[in-house]
């Protein structure tokens, strides 16, 4: 995590300020925000390929985070150079702010990559923008730097339509609902209670072990250096292979309901 946002807290440690955007590696950045009575927390994420002219906006969040998430945006850069938004899946809190976002940016060539079983629901937000099924580029995106993106199905965990997002060259997982926790430690990089700290939203949130072990199974063959959740705390290192371990055998959904 890079410390150009931090400052100094009464105790001489250092403290992160969620006021700003938050650096995760040279080219990532955090744009949510914190909010106090326990709210489940989005995190959106930008990255801003700094190699070629693509910026990419990850789960853009919801109509009431909007100002609060355009406004880091704009302090990074230009609104009209993000490039592509890529959606998770179809939750309000997730892409709910879409249309708006569409407004600000201004970019004719602007794409919204997603997988068809979620742009049957978001087209119904009234975009004007070029909706791309990421299956019709083969699951990858090709900036043009020549970095990859790779899209992958994360079918029904939780939503029909759901993908996560490999960054080759950063070997970061934008991983959607997927990873999430629920809690009330406002801190992005908080290891407090891990890994069970999500438990209670995949519980609540996943359908069943039987959808979920797979997903897992295929992700722990992958290399991959942080996992950048859209619920809870970013997971980097160690605690990236602990979490996929951890979820591979947790019982959710109808599990608990049948058990």
């Amino acid at each position: 995590m890079a410390t150009d946002d931090t400052e100094e807290n009464s105790s001489g440690a250092s403290a992160i300020n969620y006021d700003e955007s938050l650096a995760v590696t040279r080219e990532i950045y955090w744009v949510g925000f914190m909010e106090a009575g326990g709210r489940l927390r989005c995190n959106p994420y930008l990255l801003i390929d700094g190699r070629g002219d693509d910026v990419i906006l990850f789960d853009p969040g919801s109509i009431p985070d909007f100002p609060k998430i355009m406004r880091k945006v704009i302090d990074l850069i230009p609104p009209q150079s993000i490039t592509g938004i890529v959606v998770s899946h179809q939750d309000p809190d997730v892409c709910g702010n879409l249309a708006v976002i569409e407004d600000i940016v201004e970019n004719p060539d602007l794409k919204i990559y997603a997988h068809l079983n979620t742009i049957r629901l978001i087209a119904h937000l009234g975009l004007a923008g070029s909706l791309l099924d990421v299956a019709e580029i083969d699951y990858r995106l090709t900036l043009s730097s020549g970095r990859v993106l790779e899209f992958i199905p994360m079918l029904y965990l939780h939503s029909p339509g759901a993908i996560a997002t490999y960054d080759s060259q950063s070997k970061s997982l934008f991983s959607g609902d997927v990873f999430g926790a629920i809690g009330s430690d406002n801190d992005l990089f908080s290891k407090t209670n891990f890994p069970q700290n999500m438990d209670s939203f995949h519980q609540a949130y996943m359908p069943s072990n039987k959808v979920l072990r797979p997903a897992m199974e295929k992700l722990s063959g992958m290399q991959i250096d942080r996992i950048l959740p859209q619920h809870g705390a970013v997971l980097e290192g160690d605690d990236v292979a602990v979490a996929i371990e951890h979820l591979r055998t947790l019982p959710c959904g109808v599990d608990l309901a049948e058990g």
